[in-house]
């Protein structure tokens, strides 16, 4: 009996995928554990894998065609089977795109389905269309950071097209194509959106202005503005070529006085008019000596009283500069992302304060016999990972509807790098031991500076935390990683005078802040929190417990 093949969902975010390439035909024999296709997801592109043995009897799904989960892409069955009863059983939407559906005709059933680029209006042009993936579960664009390959050159299948920088890494695109390079849209530095036309692959010679006239093309509706502010500066700059000279337009004077005085450069500020109202005429710009009508003034005030000189400043000149660059696609992430759940988490703020004498005693005793450098960071690391088992309320996110209260620990460390900030994730931490935290966080701030964190490894964290106590920051607060309930801010360790024993004794002291969701976390149980935290770290043998 014919079984419909439908689209798996291959990440908890995927709500949606693109067929990027058939690896089977309709007439083909599959068996189980054959890729059937190759599907891109939010997240990446990965191989679709058949569940069936039997003849590929139909494709339903178009090369570069997005559908949702659940819909149905192909049928195998018998060879020779009807396909049509388990089509009509399932009710299947038309998918995005046109592909061929129950009612097509009897002559193309056995017939492999048409691929043509999914820029529409294709036909039967032996070329592919070749659109930004959607390399993260936050991208929305591109940038193209270089291209590998130029226009003409003959690429495979496996060839990296180009390198793209996304809102969380600099990754490759692969065409999955063999052929020609015909078409280059986005130029090096340029942004391009997700599913947008980047390139165009195929036979040599083939004629794609349909495949380009029916799409959006992005970096060429930007020609013409572009082309008009080229000339805009040039415009400007004409004027500027003249001498400058201070402005004299409202002084009264001939229009040959003007044209006299403008030859000569003199300014008609320092010129005394003898006509009436006076107005400036040829015979006192001929009669103009420099420096004479300054003294003449001066002579004019002579009967005056003798005045005090007035301080005279220096005049400093200088020149405004700035500097502007593009917004990386990190920074967009970063902006976009810390907006929504600042604007719409309701935060609150709890600070408290930790005694880290017995933490520095334990550090220096454990380094002492570690097989990797232990620092504070694990320990608040190791601290929160126990204390959250004993809070689920703090472990937990906000899903509309439903609060979702995680029995697992993945803690987000967050790394900062040189033009944003990246969280890699932690997963079971409550069950990891000092030294193993000590490796993976180290792995990780490496992986993260040299941009080579995959999305996977950033991913599904419950808590989040945020140390800046090496830049010896006294205290601060921290914007909530959603969907998390709460982040820990980190402040560093300050040596201070403290009060023990009724005595006032040197302490080293630090400063956390817990920010949480008010939606789903009261101030109760935040410094219920803070106050596990901080007797754990205060007798750090309760974490080896």
């Amino acid at each position: 009996m014919a079984e419909v093949v439908k689209m798996p969902k291959m990440s908890d975010t995927m709500t949606e995928g693109v067929l990027a390439k058939w690896h089977k035909k309709v007439g083909d024999k599959v068996k189980s554990g054959d890729v059937l296709a190759e599907v891109e997801t939010d997240k990446a592109t990965m191989d679709f894998e058949s569940y069936q043995d039997g003849t590929l009897l139909y494709i339903g799904i178009e090369e570069g065609t997005a559908v949702p989960v659940d819909a149905v892409i192909a049928v195998i069955g018998k060879e020779g089977e009807d396909y049509k009863a388990a089509l009509a059983s399932e009710a299947p939407q038309p998918p995005k795109g046109g592909a061929s559906d129950s009612s097509s005709e009897p002559s193309k059933e056995n017939q492999p389905a048409p691929a043509p680029p999914s820029g529409g209006g294709g036909g039967n042009i032996p070329a592919t269309v070749i659109r930004m993936p959607a390399l993260s579960d936050t991208m929305t664009e591109g940038v193209i950071n270089k291209w590998n390959f130029k226009v003409g050159d003959k690429v495979k299948s496996d060839d990296s097209l180009a390198d793209v920088e996304t809102d969380k890494a600099t990754m490759e695109v692969v065409g999955y194509e063999e052929g020609t390079l015909l078409y280059i849209g986005p130029k090096e530095g340029e942004a391009a959106p997700v599913n947008g036309i980047i390139a165009i692959v195929g036979k040599e010679g083939t004629d794609i202005t349909p495949l380009l006239n029916d799409a959006p093309a992005t970096p060429s509706t930007e020609a013409a503005p572009m082309a008009t502010a080229d000339k805009a500066p040039a415009a400007v700059a004409a004027p500027a070529e003249k001498p400058a000279v201070a402005d004299d337009s409202r002084v009264k004077a001939s229009p040959l006085a003007r044209k006299i005085a403008k030859d000569k450069g003199i300014d008609l500020n320092d010129v005394k008019g003898s006509a009436e109202g006076g107005r400036i005429i040829k015979k006192d710009i001929e009669d103009y000596k420099p420096g004479a009508a300054k003294p003449a003034a001066a002579a004019a005030e002579g009967t005056a009283p003798a005045a005090k000189p007035d301080v005279v400043l220096p005049t400093f000149t200088g020149e405004e500069r700035f500097t502007e660059k593009p917004v990386s696609q990190m920074r967009k992430a970063i902006s976009r992302r810390l907006g929504e759940s600042l604007f719409t988490a309701p935060h609150f703020y709890v600070t408290m304060s930790i005694d880290m004498d017995q933490a520095i005693a334990a550090r220096n005793k454990i380094n002492e016999v570690a097989p990797v450098k232990i620092s504070f960071n694990d320990f608040v690391l190791k601290a929160c990972a126990v204390a959250l088992r004993q809070h689920p309320s703090i472990n937990s996110s906000y899903q509309g509807d439903k609060i979702r209260f995680n029995e697992h620990i993945h803690i987000g460390v967050a790394v900062a790098i040189e033009d944003g900030l990246l969280v890699p994730v932690i997963k079971f931490a409550d069950n990891k031991s000092f030294s193993h935290l000590s490796t993976e966080v180290k792995e990780f701030a490496q992986k993260a500076k040299a941009k080579k964190l995959q999305p996977n490894e950033m991913e599904g964290s419950t808590f989040t935390i945020s140390n800046l106590g090496m830049f010896g920051v006294d205290e601060f607060t921290a914007i909530i990683n959603t969907p998390n309930a709460c982040i820990l801010a980190v402040s560093g360790i300050q040596a201070v005078p403290v009060v023990k024993n009724g005595a006032v004794v040197p302490g080293n002291v630090m400063k956390v802040t817990l920010s949480a969701d008010h939606r789903v976390v009261d101030g109760a149980g935040a410094a219920a929190f803070l106050q596990t935290l901080k007797s754990l770290l205060e007798e750090p043998v309760r974490l080896l417990i």
